[in-house]
């Protein structure tokens, strides 16, 4: 029996790494995962020796059950599926046939890279299929990528752990001859049906728990939560073993997908719970690695490791989401997001243990391949993923929209098409609807509300537009933004419905402009002038952009130098105070900015021409 006292040492250890880690990762800039695998290893038996979870393998498999349970319905709780018009079926055709492509395809290169036995092959490939959301969660959320590839991504993560825990316990099955290949079948739907209906349950019970008893307090809430988790793990274990992961994810899914009290509360207190043991486990199960399992696996493991990262996971995205609108640049972003987390690693050693007894050998081969794709996948993904993301423009510029009316839709529909974050709120759930049906991100509530404005991201936002058909509304969310949020007034930009309201914005520097104005003058171009407007009559695909010019390759060059795409037009060149109209004998100059028309698909083309 492990002394309390001995106990107590190890978790203060913990937490006093977990702060170490958290602290070298916010100073540098790298996911706190990457730390917290090389101080497990460096305090592990293998390197300074001071911890060793070999000696207390049962109190870990608690710890471990713990753990993964919170990390799992937290995944769960980030995702709400009425934000995922339009991808649900990238999800589930990720997490159902790409999970099966991935198990063929891991199988099949162990089998003839490593050496070994089929079924361990098959174990192994069943084990590494999933991607992790305790480690994919906490990069997408640093990253802020595109709403649409966020949420597949975290979404993918939670589902396909569940599954892989799943196929890894059928692969088991076969390799103990307990199970036949029809039985095969059946284990796999019984478990799956036990973990969606304890899962259902779970999610609709506390969701009618929290709605019907509004007065209970923040304190009760929070604890009924955390053993409304673990009594839904426990009992979709007794009922089918390897269910209750499944069960929790959707458990947790549901928890997202609707609206009750105590919501937003519930989930800032799971992610500090998540942060806690992300930590404790990854720690743990670095310091179980033993660098000769590695060894003895030699370059063939590093090489196998790489092509399930660089040649299986972007095959299996590629096949199963050919017919998505998504773009190819987010879908190899989504290829390469891949990385293994702690499910994988901690029921590794239970199944080698399970094999060591039944005196098949390969149980350490597997526990050293896992463990290998688990650390190269994560420093892989942990150290490159902003680059990559970077290099493939899946880091949209943030735009908040207040008001989900027919103008913030449009607008929200066209930022939507050239690939930004778009957020809108609004207070009608109408109106959200309307927006949600578009695959547009939607939060309903009270623009003025701060809690409001948080929940949709404004700290993330570089620019917010303000559309409804109430000016004061307008005006105050406009100096919320101001006074709360930093925004300069260049990044607000509003509609006044009267134009006795414009100098009020002016007055605060704010980019206004009026809708019964802007039709007067635009009416009146047409007049007379009908060439003139044809120019600015951009249509509903068409683009009006500024762009600041600060390439060397074009500073200097006159307009008629400059190649510019061929449905695209320079208007206008602002130089200082001085605005000029653009002529081709006009010579261009640094940070000069320049006003061009032209239809959507050419703005990264004019961008990368004048933009350094």
């Amino acid at each position: 029996m492990i002394d309390p006292i001995f106990l107590m040492e190890i978790v203060i250890a913990l937490l006093v790494l977990s702060l170490l880690a958290q602290t070298f990762s916010h100073h540098f800039q790298v996911p706190v995962i990457i730390f917290l695998l090389i101080e497990g290893v460096i305090v592990g038996p293998e390197i300074l020796n001071l911890l060793n979870p070999v000696l207390y393998m049962d109190v870990l498999s608690a710890i471990v059950a713990i753990c993964v349970s919170v990390i799992v319905f937290d995944g769960g709780l980030q995702v709400d599926l009425k934000q995922l018009r339009g991808v649900q079926e990238s999800v589930l055709k990720l997490s159902t046939i790409g999970v099966l492509i991935t198990f063929f395809g891991i199988t099949t290169l162990t089998y003839f890279l490593i050496n070994v036995p089929l079924q361990i092959a098959a174990l192994f490939g069943a084990l590494v299929t999933a991607t992790g959301p305790s480690v994919v969660g906490p990069i997408i959320r640093n990253l802020h990528v595109s709403h649409k590839v966020g949420k597949i991504l975290e979404l993918e993560s939670v589902l396909n752990d569940a599954v892989s825990v799943i196929l890894t316990a059928v692969v088991f099955e076969f390799i103990a001859a307990e199970i036949s290949r029809i039985g095969a079948v059946v284990f796999i739907l019984q478990r799956l049906g036990i973990g969606l209906l304890i899962g259902v349950l779970s999610g609709f019970a506390l969701h009618w728990f929290f709605t019907t008893l509004t007065s209970i307090s923040r304190r009760t809430a929070r604890l009924i939560t955390l053993i409304s988790i673990f009594a839904c793990y426990v009992l979709s274990e007794i009922m089918g073993n390897e269910s209750g992961i499944l069960a929790l994810a959707v458990f947790g899914v549901i928890m997202g997908t609707l609206e009750f009290p105590y919501k937003e509360m519930i989930k800032e207190f799971n992610c500090d719970l998540v942060t806690l043991m992300i930590s404790l486990i990854f720690v743990l199960l670095a310091a179980m690695i033993k660098f000769w399992y590695i060894m003895d696996i030699g370059i063939k493991g590093i090489l196998l490791v790489i092509l399930i990262a660089l040649l299986v996971r972007p095959m299996s995205v590629f096949i199963t989401m050919w017919s998505s609108k998504l773009r190819t640049n987010e879908k190899l972003f989504i290829s390469f997001m891949g990385p293994r987390g702690v499910v994988p690693a901690s029921i590794a050693t239970y199944f080698a243990i399970k094999l060591d007894e039944m005196k098949v050998p390969g149980g350490q081969t597997i526990v050293g391949l896992v463990f290998l794709t688990v650390i190269v996948t994560v420093f892989l993904t942990g150290g490159m993923s902003k680059r990559v993301a970077q290099m493939l423009e899946v880091i949209p510029m943030g735009i908040l929209i207040i008001g989900g009316g027919k103008v913030g839709r449009i607008l929200a529909e066209r930022f939507d098409k050239r690939g930004e974050n778009v957020t809108v709120i609004d207070i009608s759930e109408e109106e959200c609807n309307k927006c949600m049906e578009l695959g547009i991100r939607t939060i309903q509530g009270n623009a003025t509300d701060v809690n409001t404005l948080k929940k949709a991201g404004i700290k993330n936002t570089k620019y917010a537009v303000v559309t409804t058909k109430k000016d004061d509304t307008n005006l105050l969310f406009c100096q919320i933004a101001k006074a709360r949020f930093g925004f300069k007034g260049d990044q607000l930009v509003a509609r006044v419905n009267n134009m006795e309201n414009l100098n009020a914005f002016w007055d605060l520097g704010i980019l206004a402009m009026s809708p019964t104005m802007t039709t007067a003058v635009v009416m009146d171009s047409m007049i007379g002038r009908n060439h003139l407007f044809s120019l600015c009559e951009v249509g509903g695909e068409g683009n009006v952009m500024e762009i600041k010019v600060t390439n060397p390759k074009v500073v200097g060059k006159a307009i008629r130098e400059i190649n510019f795409p061929e449905k695209s037009l320079m208007v206008m060149v602002r130089r200082g105070n001085e605005s000029i109209i653009a002529h081709n004998s006009l010579k261009l100059e640094y940070n000069d900015i320049v006003t061009v028309i032209g239809e959507q698909g050419t703005k990264k083309s004019v961008s990368d021409i004048l933009y350094r």
